[in-house]
């Protein structure tokens, strides 16, 4: 059994290989563009892949909805997280364009269908969604005015639309003007070190 299906017993065959082919492709990418931390890449499963998957820990996202997935990089949380929802349409964005490059050539390759990507900054993306995730691009201050206007003001999922964010760290000061934030420590979901301090914060905006 590897990692991710002993977390997400319910895996079909397809997405084992998917998660596989990922952390490949990765790292056949990153040996051109520094798209991962060098010194995480041979920990890709565990540091970037099952990170953005504890996004589907804390939610199971509905079928139907749209996710916009900010500052993506390297393609995370949103391949991943594509790959485990693929009746849910996922738009990855970023400011950088060779990175945005190499995440649609790997969502390419990868044959997911629920992925759509842009060169672009938060502030100038204008599609609404549902849910806004990312991992740490910046101080919730800085980034939940930046996400406001994409999110659906109507929500048809089990929770409230609003941002779900993975983050590390003491976040109660940053937190102090976002007093509805909801703070989940990733250890609940696994058993790794790694997620000791690592977090989701979920902010839900009407």
């Amino acid at each position: 059994m590897n990692l991710f299906e002993r977390y997400f017993p319910s895996l079909s065959y397809e997405q084992i290989h998917q998660y596989s082919q990922l952390n490949l492709l990765c790292k056949k990418w990153n040996s051109k563009i520094n798209v991962v931390s060098r010194k995480d890449i041979e920990f890709l499963n565990e540091k970037h892949i099952l990170h953005s998957l504890g996004i589907a820990k804390f939610h199971n996202f509905k079928a139907g909805i749209e996710v916009l997935d900010v500052g993506t990089g390297g393609g995370f949380p949103g391949i991943p997280l594509a790959i485990l929802f693929p009746d849910v349409k996922f738009y990855l964005i970023d400011s950088i364009g060779k990175k945005i490059k190499v995440v649609k050539e790997i969502s390419e390759t990868l044959g997911l269908k629920n992925i759509l990507t842009f060169h672009t900054r938060a502030e100038e993306f204008e599609n609404k969604v549902d849910f806004v995730v990312s991992r740490a691009v910046a101080k919730m201050n800085d980034f939940v005015p930046l996400i406001y206007k994409n999110i659906k003001s109507k929500s048809c999922d089990k929770i409230k639309n609003g941002v779900i964010y993975l983050k590390g760290g003491d976040l109660e000061e940053e937190l102090l003007s976002f007093p509805r934030a909801k703070q989940i420590l990733l250890s609940t979901y696994f058993d790794s070190d790694f997620f000791q301090t690592k977090k989701i914060v979920y902010l839900p905006i009407d």
